[in-house]
């Protein structure tokens, strides 16, 4: 028993937890399955690693930006939250439900891939821990417990692995004109909201890429000199608001500064490493598409499309991110929740920066404001209802990393694990 569970701790955080391992091991059985050279193999293999590393070094540099701010407008605002990405007691109590239930929903997953015709891979890595983790969190609060509560979050979860990359398909192709990759990411259902609504709303003869600025201000195209700036802006209002923002010793100038520097050199890299990965896992994941499940698409991590419509992605966040933060003040003064809510810069970076593209390849420039713009209500009422359902294991966390997907889900899980013990 003790083996087995050991061999199950580290598939779980060596390999599933670990994003870059992960992809190479991925990349490594396609190239195998296609017969493909040793070197080949060799090359591939590190080659899909190295992008995903650089890719997570890109991404973490964006979130460190972004979570300085949160941190300053939450102290700004007496709102005391666990540290950490959990409640630690939720973690240590339920943990190992947790990497129980993702093993097996990985495994119904692959085989809902194998036998059915939704043919989708989800290979975000640390998405494969946070929705079994919110799902268990749900099932928790509905008062199931130890192989009832890991059959439920087990299910739940492949069904989400399945999916969610599977019904937003048409959506991302329509964006990227290229149908070998999904994306799985928990934007998901903000994204579907922003494309119908853009899809009704919008006007695809005016892209967001082909938006005139005059020869002068030709930089702002790049996205990572106008992701810099606005950052840089952002910082100087927050820092103005908020004055923890600036540590002490230091200016708002040079925070503000070092933010947009550092994000603007954030998306050069999250870009390369997307690149990187994109051009080694694609060609590798058709021996196992060929192989093991025939048809099957990868569903990537939703940084993936920003190189498609940069643009969009900062009208994204820029729009989202003033919207559910008007919504949260409004929410907060009113005490719509009972509780404090905190403005959604995380999310409304990834998850509503997926949305604008969506929404983009829709219905153009207006697609993408207006389709964030409504999805931004969406993303407020479900980090606080959620909140409320959870207000037991992971309040905190939901807090700052839902009104998204995560959020949702873990809603459902409650709702199943609430009518199972009415039973």
């Amino acid at each position: 028993m003790n083996v087995g569970q050991n061999i199950l701790n580290f598939i779980s955080t060596s390999i599933l937890q670990n994003p870059p391992v992960l992809l190479g091991l991925i990349a490594m059985i396609g190239l195998i399955a296609q017969k493909k050279p040793l070197e080949d193999i060799i090359k591939g293999t590190f080659s899909a690693a190295f992008g995903m590393v650089i890719l997570t070094e890109g991404v973490n540099m964006l979130t460190g930006v972004v979570s300085a701010i949160n941190t300053a407008v939450q102290q700004k605002m007496g709102v005391q939250l666990a540290k950490g990405l959990s409640d630690a007691t939720f973690t240590a109590q339920y943990g190992g439900a947790v990497g129980i239930a993702m093993f097996l929903a990985l495994v119904i997953h692959i085989l809902i891939a194998r036998f059915t015709p939704i043919k989708s891979i989800f290979l975000t890595g640390h998405m494969l821990w946070w929705v079994p983790f919110v799902i268990v969190a749900g099932g928790v609060e509905a008062g199931l417990r130890e192989a009832e509560l890991i059959i439920v979050s087990a299910i739940l979860s492949a069904l989400y692995f399945s999916l969610a990359p599977w019904v937003l398909r048409k959506y991302i192709w329509a964006v990227t004109d290229d149908k070998s990759f999904l994306i799985g990411h928990p934007t998901t259902i903000l994204s579907l909201i922003s494309g119908w609504v853009a899809s009704k709303l919008g006007n695809k003869s005016h892209s967001t890429e082909d938006i005139k600025v005059p020869k002068s201000l030709s930089f702002f195209r790049d996205i990572s000199v106008s992701g810099g700036i606005v950052m840089f802006f952002v910082d100087l209002v927050v820092g103005t608001i908020a004055p923890t923002l600036v540590p002490k010793g230091s200016t708002l100038f040079t925070v503000s500064l070092n933010a947009g520097l550092m994000f603007g050199g954030g998306l050069l890299v999250l870009l390369y490493g997307v690149r990187l990965l994109i051009n080694q896992i694609i060609p590798a994941f058709q021996g196992i598409s060929e192989k093991l499940v025939p048809g099957a698409k990868p569903a990537f991590d939703v940084p993936v499309l920003f190189n498609y419509k940069p643009n969009a992605v900062i009208i994204g966040f820029l729009t989202a991110f003033i919207t559910s933060t008007i919504l949260v003040i409004i929410c907060n003064a009113t005490n719509m929740f009972g509780l404090l809510l905190v403005p959604l810069v995380i999310t409304s970076f990834f998850e509503c920066g997926g949305a604008a593209i969506v929404g983009e390849g829709q219905g153009g420039v207006r697609g993408a404001i207006i389709g964030t713009f409504i999805a931004s209500f969406f993303m407020v009422a479900l980090v606080g209802f959620s909140a409320i359902l959870l207000s037991g294991t992971i309040k905190n966390w939901i807090l700052i990393f839902g009104g998204n997907d995560l959020s949702l889900w873990a809603m459902i899980s409650r709702a199943i694990g609430s009518l199972l013990k009415m039973i």
